[in-house]
């Protein structure tokens, strides 16, 4: 028997994705959204559902409304911040719970879908932090701490980010991750911040070249943080036989394989001839 070459690829046989990740839900992200919106890009907006009545010193302070978020981030993910963006690891357990479970509901109940992903609030978290997120159904939780690399995460509830849009390294690894062609890794790029940091700085212009930059290649897979989860998961579940010839799809999705240099889609609930 001759051993054939499989790899798990991205939705249409690709090998990178890049996906970001801001936080709070302050007015600038309306911004934002439109950039992301005009290239193509895909985030993950993790958002606070207990503060519209903080104080706001600053013009780019204000959040935005509940009631606007179902249509502003349509097409991309909104996901927990806690409902009142405290320190969490300081916090007794019980209030852990609290602050992510209340938080989710009221999203969910202003969007419409199941919220399953969460930002860490201060970028604090330790391991009674992850059981409270298991029990409260979530599934994905950004750190701050970046990686300037472009590896896939090894524990969705501790994933770290490659960097921050204020590293000065990200026109250099944006380079570097438009050039990767090696489409035996998979590589993610995962880029973070918050969009009231660009009024702050006065630097628009670092988000308008990197989604002109990075937007458009046929290469890359634009995803949101819970279509990655999502789609590796089912990608975990697909059923290959010992000889490689023919696989299994138990999911509701398309999952795509490399079979010896060739792109093949595994449509949902079939068997497919490799």
């Amino acid at each position: 028997m001759k051993l054939r070459n499989i790899y798990t690829c991205f939705p249409g046989g690709k090998h990178k994705v890049l996906t970001l990740s801001y936080d709070d839900g302050k007015i600038a992200d309306r911004r934002l959204v439109s950039i992301f919106n005009e290239y193509g890009l895909k985030g993950t907006f993790n958002v606070n559902s207990d503060l519209y009545d903080y104080p706001c010193t600053e013009p780019y302070d204000p959040r935005i409304p509940l009631s606007e978020f179902k249509e502003l981030y349509k097409g991309h993910e909104v996901a927990c911040h806690t409902a009142q963006h405290p320190t969490i690891a300081r916090c007794p357990k019980e209030q852990m719970v609290l602050q992510v479970i209340e938080d989710r509901r009221k999203l969910e109940e202003a969007l419409g879908y199941t919220v399953r992903g969460l930002a860490y609030p201060n970028g604090s978290f330790d391991d009674n932090v992850v059981d409270a997120l298991k029990a409260c159904g979530i599934v994905h939780a950004r750190t701050v701490h970046s990686t300037l690399g472009f590896s896939m995460p090894t524990d969705f509830l501790r994933w770290n980010p490659t960097c921050s849009h204020r590293n000065e390294a990200l026109e250099r690894l944006s380079k570097e991750f438009s050039e990767l062609h090696k489409t035996q890794y998979l590589y993610m790029m995962y880029v973070w911040g918050h969009s009231y940091e660009f009024e702050k700085d006065g630097n628009w212009n670092i988000i308008e070249k990197f989604a002109k930059d990075m937007g458009g290649h046929e290469d890359i897979w634009y995803a949101t943080n819970i279509e990655i989860v999502d789609y590796m998961d089912a990608a975990s579940r697909i059923q290959v036989s010992v000889n490689g010839d023919f696989a299994f799809n138990p999911n509701a999705i398309s999952v795509w394989l490399e079979v010896d240099g060739k792109h093949v889609e595994l449509k949902p609930g079939v068997v497919t001839e490799l």
